[in-house]
């Protein structure tokens, strides 16, 4: 009869394609996540045996499991049939659109790809950048990750990193101690330089060379001034810094040199009856 529908016509032109098309989709899909996974775990381990930084690696294998995923989306949905052209038109224009309202985050992206190409830092240095200070874990798409000398997170937008002024304290093998010491007008400017340089000497972690200075550098109101100096390997500065900030105050104390304060002498007068 003409009314009647075969369910055998049915299965055969539209259920039984469908089906095979959706599975052959899904399996496109699921088999190419697989196959990205495995391919970026042997990427990551080849790039870190090659001496690549971490942080490095983490920032590519990001960015090409992303784009691989697009991909294998748009590959999935060609199998159903759907036309895939038509999509990357419109991928395109939506990404134009979530570009124009998301332009922070894309500024952090382009700085993080800045950060990574210039490198100016490295995972486990040192740095104040982005208005915090902290030891580098590792730079997000997005964000640089931090940890502050108190153990606390600090997420940080790589714009805010890259647009301002980066300070890494652990670029150089060797940094200078700068410390100022003042003792008071009454005491033995001779004596006091050579508690100085001995309290150096006796450190052996100081360098040799650069060769550490004591130098006088002002005549302030209320004490002589002296600039210390010394050069230290990098990992021990705030060690030295420290240690050798007691040693110098106990020295002058065994001494008799004074570390003086500001003072200020009032004179009252008493007013005329």
């Amino acid at each position: 009869m003409p009314g009647n529908i075969n369910i055998s016509e049915i299965s055969n032109d539209y259920i039984i394609p469908w089906g095979i098309n959706i599975a052959l989709a899904l399996a496109i899909f699921l088999v190419g996540r697989m196959i990205v996974k495995i391919t970026l775990n042997i990427v990551k381990k080849v790039l870190l045996k090659s001496g690549t930084d971490a942080m490095l690696t983490d920032f590519i294998c990001a960015i090409a499991n992303g784009v691989f995923m697009l991909f294998i989306t748009i590959a999935a949905l060609d199998q159903l049939g759907i036309d895939t052209s038509s999509l990357v038109a419109l991928i395109a224009a939506a990404g134009l659109a979530i570009g124009l309202s998301l332009q922070d985050s894309l500024k952090n992206f382009a700085s993080g790809v800045m950060l990574i190409l210039f490198r100016p830092f490295k995972s486990g240095d040192v740095v104040e950048a982005g208005g915090t200070a902290g030891t580098v874990e590792k730079i997000n798409i997005f964000s640089t990750v931090m940890r502050t000398g108190d153990n606390r997170e600090v997420i940080v937008p790589n714009g805010a990193i890259y647009n301002g002024t980066i300070t890494n304290h652990s670029a150089r093998e060797t940094r200078r101690i700068d410390m100022v010491f003042a003792i008071g007008y009454d005491d033995d400017i001779r004596k006091a330089k050579q508690i100085m340089q001995e309290a150096m000497n006796a450190d052996s972690r100081i360098l040799k060379e650069p060769v550490a200075k004591v130098a006088m550098t002002e005549l302030a109101d209320n004490s002589i001034n002296f600039n210390v100096r010394p050069w230290v390997n990098t990992d021990d500065y705030w060690n030295v810094h420290s240690d050798l900030l007691e040693a110098i105050k106990l020295a002058f104390d065994e001494n008799g040199i004074a570390i003086p304060y500001p003072q200020m002498d009032i004179h009252m007068s008493k007013p005329e009856s």
